[in-house]
């Protein structure tokens, strides 16, 4: 649904898809008849009752997904795919230049800044923690990851809540970790209450907060398919350098772009736990995106974005 455009061309022409513990939901396939019409399909996966539920598998494989794919390249001939991986490159960087053309708000932090801050600072070496809505699909956009298991999430469970407890759990599991808790104002909100077992444990987690006044994810299915009627999703919440104080915590507030990659190395350098308020773009999209029922090649992509401004 929110998948890079090249990658959505590219399932859409591709003649073979190896679906690796995929349930093939509608978040991936979008309409469910041309998602891949042209492949052939490989499924693995280790419940049997996957099978054939979706998408008709040409070869089904009920079994371990790291033993499956092990014995899969013990079969598989080597080809010369150079015309392919050339003509996904080439979708790649129209999709790169055609961002780059767009004219943007400069005045807000943005997500990429954000990420980029929070990469840069620490050395590529943090846990990111996403909790459930935009940010966590700008960051796994976005997010230059470079090592494995460096982005815990709950995925398409749609945990709001999440990130707070979760990044707790990962510091105490690996105590030397720098760890990052990403989540925006309506999931922090859930479990804020958290802050209190972070300062009484002494555990120590950086936490970025994308501040937009919405519940934004469900906001942006309002503003493209319900012609804007935003119903309860704008939503308040408390004044977080307040907040972070009460708990007897630091916090930091962000309103200029040009001011994130300051507020990040503050934040790294205190010690504790450091509340980071990031005040984005109030009616900031993630792009592109697929409209529910839609092909995933039949894409809504971004645009130079209409003024918005916070109240």
């Amino acid at each position: 649904m929110h998948g890079p455009a090249h990658v959505n061309r590219a399932i859409g022409s591709a003649d073979l898809v190896i679906g690796v513990g995929l349930r093939f939901d509608d978040r991936v396939t979008g309409k469910v008849s041309e998602f891949a019409p042209h492949a052939c399909f490989i499924h693995i996966d280790i419940d049997p009752s996957e099978m054939h539920k979706v998408k008709r598998a040409a070869v089904p494989i009920v079994a371990d997904a790291k033993e499956a794919l092990a014995r899969l390249i013990e079969v598989s001939e080597p080809g010369n795919h150079s015309e392919w991986i050339h003509q996904v490159r080439s979708w790649e960087a129209e999709d790169s230049e055609r961002s780059a053309s767009i004219q943007r708000n400069q005045e807000y932090p943005d997500p990429t800044s954000i990420l980029e801050a929070i990469r840069s600072e620490t050395n590529d070496e943090a846990i990111i923690v996403t909790d459930v809505g935009q940010h966590q699909m700008w960051t796994a956009r976005y997010y230059t990851w470079t090592r494995p298991n460096s982005h815990i999430t709950s995925g398409g469970l749609g945990t709001m809540g999440f990130a707070l407890p979760a990044a707790m759990g990962v510091k105490m599991g690996i105590p030397d970790a720098m760890v990052w808790a990403v989540a925006g104002d309506g999931g922090i909100q859930m479990n804020i209450q958290e802050l209190a077992t972070l300062k009484q444990e002494g555990i120590t987690v950086k936490v970025a907060i994308m501040n937009n006044g919405y519940l934004g994810m469900v906001r942006q299915w309002q503003h493209f398919f319900h012609n804007g009627n935003y119903s309860e999703t704008p939503i308040t919440g408390p004044d977080y350098i307040k907040l972070a104080e009460a708990y007897g915590l630091i916090g930091i507030r962000v309103t200029k772009r040009q001011d994130v990659e300051a507020a990040v190395r503050k934040a790294m350098d205190t010690e504790g736990t450091v509340i980071v308020e990031f005040v984005i773009e109030s009616e900031a999209n993630v792009y592109p995106m697929v409209a529910p029922g839609a092909a995933i090649t039949n894409m809504i992509e971004e645009k130079s974005e209409e003024s918005t401004h916070h109240d």
